[in-house]
């Protein structure tokens, strides 16, 4: 499905979020709080816009995604932005590998959403940081209603005259819709591995929300 998406990918994430992507990305740069010489593992990276911003903090960022077809797509966009090919479930990487890892609007798409946050603890290196950038449940009640609209009706249409497979956009808003809500993923963080002091903070009203914790 994704390597069906990745032509348009990200002009039609651009186009759906009315520009707002280009916050979130900035937001996780700075939920992480990178410093130079740091090594920072972004899964589920896709084309890398979001590993490129991550490596604006001066430190050494590497992409991880398990779509070829993504990876192909953005290593012609950013050749200079190291790319591979991993699976959530099995990264290619040693333990404790990194100081800090992230995944964007990915870890709705893992097939085992516990193991790949034990994953993920497992090639950070102890005190090191997760940041989960992902969408979740608007707080308001009435924005709420108006953007589950906009989920379920709108999005697919605009997605028809943007992407290159729009049913893959169907999926999306299903899946944005069936996520836990802030705490919900809070709790499943804490529970799921060598993760603690988890929080959280609401983006755009909490249509997106950044989870943040510490490697034990």
């Amino acid at each position: 499905m994704f390597d069906g998406v990745a032509k348009r990918y990200d002009l039609t994430n651009t186009v759906l979020s009315f520009g707002q992507d280009r916050g979130w990305r900035r937001a996780t740069r700075a939920a992480l709080g990178l410093r130079p010489g740091e090594r920072v593992l972004d899964v589920g990276a896709g084309t890398g816009v979001s590993t490129e911003e991550l490596g604006r903090s001066g430190a050494f960022a590497v992409g991880a995604d398990l779509s070829v077809g993504m990876l192909r797509v953005g290593r012609r966009a950013r050749p200079a932005v190291p790319l591979v090919a991993g699976d959530a479930l099995r990264l290619p990487f040693p333990d404790a590998t990194f100081d800090a890892v992230t995944i964007s609007f990915a870890l709705r798409n893992v097939v085992d959403t516990d193991a790949a946050l034990r994953e993920l603890g497992r090639v950070t290196r102890p005190g090191g940081r997760l940041v989960v950038c992902e969408f979740s449940h608007p707080t308001n009640g009435p924005f709420r209603t108006v953007y589950l609209q906009y989920l379920m009706r709108s999005l697919p249409a605009v997605a028809r005259s943007v992407s290159s497979n729009p049913d893959a956009y169907v999926y999306l808003a299903e899946s944005i819709r069936a996520w836990p809500d802030q705490p919900a993923l809070a709790a499943r963080v804490a529970g799921a591995g060598p993760w603690s002091r988890v929080g959280w903070r609401n983006l755009t009203g909490g249509i997106v929300a950044l989870h943040r914790a510490t490697r034990l």
